[in-house]
Order: structure tokens, then C-alpha cells, then sequence
């Protein structure tokens, strides 16, 4: 049987980079990474499977239409992983035009190019194309934000709080829009907040990790009561590839980590693990500081992986305590991506 040819997009940031190294271990598929290499991507974090004959870098943006054809055109890929994506919610309240730019402009255009590409038109696949799937992948914030108690299910309505969710939710009804018009081969997954190494330092626990090295404030908003649902990276990139190669078409997936934690929690777990492998003269926790509430900041999220787990037989490996201390060590190997 001839190879897949697999497109990964934003596949140089943090979850897209962990996803191609879990996969390029066991596979003679061809993978095509795509990445415009912002400030959120880096060809470093794919140092590790840079020599692999099956692997192959291209530069270059989703929202270049015309680029993005001639990609499809060129390599007939029949897999398609949507990774790329402008993903902090603070950049998305000070610059919201780049979050509709390219989660929603350029979701569509890969959609499109694989549309043209697999299909004569609406239900009717080119006879060529073995088993093609687009495998968007997107984020819990779509759905708002809970109170104390309840979890995010496939069912809840959407509610998106910043132009950040509000550009995902209008790129997961885009998908979704094609399969029911056009009977695409999509799959959506949401996730809950991720972790693990490669991670930007800009996102929480990088921040927290490097303020704390760096012997400075470590930042918390407001009371620090805000609640995640905790995924360590790995256990998202086996769910994405389940998702992929045996979720039913059309369908949603919640991948959840069950590993809901308090942000203030976090910092201290953090800053005890510090003490204990890179102890200083007082206890890291000291450095940390509350500052101003983000606006719109959303109190809780939180996912109901039951579907992911009944269906398809994902369970996250990791816990947030066993997970972090993976993460920490990481960083301690890698200053320089704290840096």
C-alpha cells in the first residue's frame, strides 16, 4: 500500500512539533510540515527528527491562498493535521486581526485546497485519493466558561469569551460546515490547556518556570482561583492520532486531561518541585505576585473525555503531579527556551 502523505500545519510550535515526534517514531509515512515560524514556531523543536528521510520543512502561511494551493497541488496529500494557529488570549485582546487572519481565513483555505483536491465535488471523491481525513484540531475555550461545578461536553452550546475562542469557534463551524455541505472527511478535537516540553515561554507554566529561575515576580492574575484542565502534551498527540485514524467522520472529540487545577496551585506545585531540584536560600514561592486581572478572563474550563475514551479507547497517561515534574526537568535541560 502506498505511504499517506501527511500535511501537518503549525507543525514547528509546541503541541504540532510533539505530534510529529510522536508520530515520525513508527511510520513510513510521508510527513510535510508547514509553518510560517513566528515568534510561536521554532525549527529547533524538531531538531529531533530533522534527519529522517520521510521528514520534509516547508515555510510558509496558511492565509497565502495561492501558496497553500500549490502545496496541495504539488504533494496530493490525503492527511491533513491542523495545528496552526494564533493561539494566546492576551495577544488576541491587544491584536485581534491576526487571530481572524489566520484561524479563520486559513482553516478555510486548507479546507478548500483539500476539498479540490480530494473531490470532483459535494460527496463524490476522485478515484486517487486513499482515505483522506482532516484532523482539525481546536481548543476547549470555544465553549466559554464554567462555574464551580459541571464539565464541557461535545453538546455544549458555544459560547467563545475572546477573539481568540471566538476565531476558533468560527473556524471549527467552518470544518464542520464543509462536512455537512460537502461530506469532507473531518474530524474537530478540543482540548483542554496543554503542557510539556517545547512549550512557548510565554504561556503560563513557562512564565512561572522562568520567573522563578530567573529569581523574579512570578506573575498570577487576580486570586489565582482560576481553574485549567491539565493535559500533558503527549497524551494529546495519541488522542489526535486516534482521533484521526478512527474517530467517525464529522464528529467532535473532547480530549481532556481530568487534572483540573487552580492556577495558584500550579505556581506552588511549580515552586516546591524548584526547591527541590534547583534549591536556592529561600522557597521559590516568595517570588509570587498577583497582578491585574485579565479582561474577560474565564473562571473555569473543564472536559468530559468520555466520548474520546468509550469510543476510541484514548486515556491520558499522565496526571497533572507526574506530568509536571517531566515538564520541569525539560526546562532545567533547556534554559535557552526560556530565554
Amino acid at each position: 500500500m502506498e505511504n499517506n502523505k501527511v500535511l501537518v500545519t503549525g507543525g514547528a510550535g509546541f503541541i504540532g512539533s510533539n505530534y510529529v515526534a510522536y508520530i515520525l517514531e513508527d511510520t513510513t509515512d510521508e510527513v510535510f510540515v508547514l509553518d510560517k515560524l513566528t515568534y510561536a514556531g521554532d525549527l529547533k523543536n524538531l531538531e529531533g527528527v530533522s534527519k529522517l528521510s520521510n521528514y520534509h520543512f516547508i515555510e510558509g502561511d496558511i492565509c497565502d491562498e495561492a501558496f497553500v494551493n500549490d502545496l496541495f497541488k504539488k504533494y496530493n496529500f490525503n492527511k491533513v493535521v491542523h495545528f496552526a494557529a494564533e493561539s494566546h488570549v492576551d495577544n488576541s485582546i491587544t491584536g485581534p486581526g491576526a487571530f481572524i487572519a489566520t484561524n479563520i481565513t486559513g482553516t478555510f483555505n486548507l479546507l478548500q485546497a483539500a476539498y479540490k483536491t480530494w473531490m470532483h465535488g459535494p460527496n463524490n471523491f476522485k478515484e486517487d485519493i486513499v482515505a483522506p481525513r482532516f484532523l482539525h484540531v481546536s481548543t476547549d475555550e470555544v465553549y466559554g466558561t464554567l462555574g464551580p461545578t459541571g464539565l464541557f461536553t461535545e453538546e455544549t452550546p458555544y459560547a467563545p469569551n475572546s477573539p481568540y475562542s471566538a476565531s476558533k469557534a468560527s473556524s471549527d463551524f467552518i470544518v464542520r460546515s464543509y462536512f455537512h455541505t460537502y461530506g469532507m472527511p473531518v474530524v474537530t478535537t478540543n482540548c483542554s490547556n496543554n503542557y510539556g516540553p517545547n512549550q512557548h515561554k510565554e504561556k503560563l507554566i513557562p512564565t512561572i518556570i522562568r520567573k522563578a529561575i530567573s529569581g523574579k515576580a512570578i506573575p498570577i492574575y487576580g486570586d489565582g482561583k482560576n481553574v485549567r484542565d491539565w493535559l500533558y502534551v503527549k497524551d494529546h498527540c495519541v488522542g489526535i492520532k486516534q482521533a484521526i485514524d478512527t474517530g467517525r467522520l464529522g464528529e467532535t472529540y473532547n480530549i481532556g486531561g481530568r487534572n483540573e487545577r487552580e492556577n495558584l496551585y500550579i505556581a506552588h506545585t511549580i515552586c516546591e518541585i524548584l526547591d527541590e531540584l534547583q534549591p536556592k536560600g529561600f522557597k521559590y514561592k516568595e517570588q509570587i505576585t498577583f497582578v491585574t486581572d485579565r479582561p474577560g478572563h474565564d473562571f473555569r474550563y473543564a472536559i468530559d473525555a468520555s466520548k474520546i475514551e468509550n469510543e476510541l479507547g484514548w486515556k491520558a497517561d499522565e496526571n497533572f503531579e507526574t506530568g509536571i515534574k517531566k515538564t520541569i526537568a525539560w526546562y532545567l535541560d533547556n534554559t535557552d527556551r526560556l530565554l
